[in-house]
C-alpha cells in the first residue's frame, strides 16, 4: 500500500520536528523552505534567540531523538522561579514543589535546529531548499518552478505564513503595541539555575539563566517594554545603548545577580497575539502560523511543539479510509488544541492586560494575589504543572 504524502511548508523548529515525527511514523514526508545559511556559535558565543523548553517538549524531543543529540553543556536547567510584581507582591515556584525533575531547560534555537537537522538527515527527509509561491488546485508551486503535491500539507511557516494566506484560513492579529528587547549578560552573581521576572509596572523582564562562560555567570535577558521606549533604547549609539541598558537593569532589579553587563548583540522584535483557524482542506497550521502569545510566560515554542503531537497522534489514530487531508481528520487536531491554545491565550493576555492597570486598586489586588498564591501550595503545583505542559 502506497505511504500517504505529507509535505511540511517552513524550516524552523516546528516545521522540522513536524517533518522528524512524520516520517519517524511512516508518512512520506518532505519539507519545503531555504536552508539555515547560519552555523551554530559555539564556544563563548551563544545564540540570541533561547527558549524554555517545558517538560513535555522535552520529553517530546528526547522521543524524536533530538534531545540527546544536542550538546548537555549549552542546556541550562531551571529549577526554581522568582517572579515579582510592582509592589510588595511575590511568587516563588520550585521544581520539586511539584515533583518535577525541572521546571523547563533553556536551550539555543540554534541548538535545536542543528540536531533536527541532523536527525533528518538520517532519516533521508527530501529536503526541497525552495520558496513557497503559490497553491493551485491543491498543489504548491515553488519560486524555482517546482510543482509539489501530497495529501496533506503542513503550514509551519511562521507568523506570516504564506500557505495560511494562500490557503485562505482565517486569521486574527492584534498588536500589543510592546516590543521585546533580547541581549545575553553577564551577572556578578551566580544565577544558581533561578529564572527571574519582574513586572514593573510598564514593562515585564526576565532574566533567564545559562551556561557560564569565560566572561563569568551568563543569563539571557527578555524585557518587553513599550515599543517607544525600546526604539529610543535601540537607536542608540553602541556604547550609550549599552550604558542606559546596564543602568535601567541596576534599577529593575535590585541588584538581584549584582552588576549586569552586555555582552552580546541587542535585538528587539514587536509583540503580538494572533489566532488562527487552524485548518483547511488539505492544509493543517502548526506555530507561529496558527498562534502567537505573549513572550511573558516563556510558552510560545511549547505550544507549537504541542501542535506537533496533537497533529502527529490525530494522523496517527485516523481510520485507514481517510486521508490525511481529509477535513473531518483535520477538524479533530483543530478541536484537540482548541482548549490549550485558549487557555495560553487568555492566561498570557490577561495578565498583560492586569499588570498594564495603572490604578491603585488594580496594582493592590494583583500584588496581593501574588501573595496569596505563594502561600498556597497547591496552587504553585498547579501552576508548574501548567509550565511543564503536564
Amino acid at each position: 500500500m502506497k505511504k500517504e504524502s505529507i509535505l511540511v511548508c517552513g524550516t524552523g523548529i516546528a516545521g522540522l520536528a513536524t517533518a522528524l515525527g512524520l516520517a519517524r511514523a511512516g508518512f512520506d514526508t518532505a519539507l519545503l523552505g531555504p536552508r539555515s545559511m547560519q552555523e551554530a556559535p559555539s564556544g563563548d558565543l551563544y545564540c540570541p534567540r533561547v527558549y524554555a523548553i517545558s517538560g513535555s517538549s522535552q520529553a517530546f524531543l528526547t522521543r524524536l531523538g533530538v534531545w540527546d543529540m544536542m550538546d548537555e553543556r549549552r542546556i541550562t536547567r531551571i529549577d526554581t522561579m522568582e517572579v515579582y510584581g510592582d509592589a510588595s507582591g511575590a511568587v516563588t515556584l520550585h521544581a520539586w514543589q511539584a515533583a518535577e525533575p525541572a521546571l523547563a531547560w533553556i536551550v539555543e534555537s540554534s541548538e535545536m535546529e542543528k540536531a533536527l537537522q541532523q536527525a533528518l538527515r538520517v532519516f533521508g527527509i527530501p529536503w526541497h531548499a525552495h520558496k513557497f509561491d503559490r497553491l493551485e488546485a491543491g498543489r504548491v508551486h515553488t519560486d524555482e518552478g517546482a510543482v509539489l503535491s501530497a495529501d496533506l500539507l503542513v503550514g509551519a511557516d511562521g507568523a506570516r505564513s504564506a500557505l495560511r494566506r494562500a490557503a485562505g484560513i482565517a486569521h486574527h492579529s492584534r498588536p500589543y503595541g510592546d516590543t521585546g528587547v533580547v541581549v545575553h549578560l553577564t551577572a556578578q552573581l551566580p544565577h544558581q539555575n533561578i529564572a527571574v521576572q519582574w513586572f514593573t509596572g510598564d514593562g515585564i523582564l526576565a532574566l533567564l539563566p545559562m551556561p557560564d562562560t569565560s566572561e563569568g555567570h551568563q543569563v539571557s535577558m527578555v524585557w518587553s517594554m513599550s515599543a517607544a521606549a525600546a526604539q529610543a533604547l535601540l537607536d542608540l549609539p553602541e556604547a550609550a545603548r549599552r550604558q542606559r541598558l546596564e543602568a535601567d537593569l541596576a534599577a529593575a532589579t535590585g541588584g538581584r545577580l549584582g552588576q549586569l553587563k552586555v555582552r552580546s548583540p541587542m535585538f528587539g522584535f514587536p509583540l503580538f497575539l494572533e489566532h488562527s483557524g487552524m485548518v483547511a482542506p488539505g492544509v493543517a497550521l502548526v506555530g507561529d502560523a496558527a498562534h502567537r502569545v505573549h513572550p511573558l510566560a516563556g510558552q510560545g515554542l511549547n505550544l507549537g511543539l504541542g501542535d506537533v503531537q496533537a497533529l502527529l497522534q490525530v494522523l496517527a489514530e485516523k481510520e485507514a479510509y481517510r486521508k490525511a487531508g481529509d477535513l473531518r481528520v483535520l477538524s479533530r487536531y483543530r478541536r484537540a488544541r482548541a482548549e490549550p491554545v485558549l487557555a495560553m491565550r487568555l492566561a498570557t493576555d490577561g495578565l498583560h492586560g492586569l499588570f498594564a492597570a495603572r490604578s491603585a486598586p488594580a496594582v493592590w489586588a494583583r500584588n496581593l494575589g501574588m501573595a496569596c498564591v505563594d502561600r498556597l501550595p497547591m496552587a504553585k503545583r498547579f501552576l508548574i504543572g501548567g509550565a511543564a505542559g503536564r
